[in-house]
């Protein structure tokens, strides 16, 4: 079953990718607050320094996420299309196939 341009539903994984980029900057700052609450037992020090690591971990793993090239499948979804060779020259069948 096909389904139009815009009856797109995205699957479960891509539905949850968002937050496993959050889960993990979550896990970077527990564990950068934990590291630098024991060294400096200031708690106000640890919960800032575990603040700037969530959000410089999030960034980075958001700015990485946006760098992947999306392989033949998404570039269809993207432009619509059924054939998911039809717009990569590479792939067997695409525009710069020799048959």
């Amino acid at each position: 079953m096909t389904q139009s341009p815009g009856e797109f539903k995205p699957s479960r994984r891509d539905m949850l990718r968002p937050i496993e980029y959050v889960g993990g900057a979550a896990i970077a700052a527990v564990f950068t607050g934990v590291v630098v609450l024991l060294t400096t037992r200031d708690l106000t020090l640890a919960l800032i320094i575990a603040g700037i690591a969530f959000i410089a971990v999030l960034m980075v793993l958001a700015l990485l996420a946006m760098t992947m090239k999306p392989n033949a499948e998404e570039t269809a979804e993207i432009d619509g299309t059924d054939d998911p060779g039809r717009g990569d020259p590479r792939s067997p069948g695409g525009p710069g196939s020799a048959h």
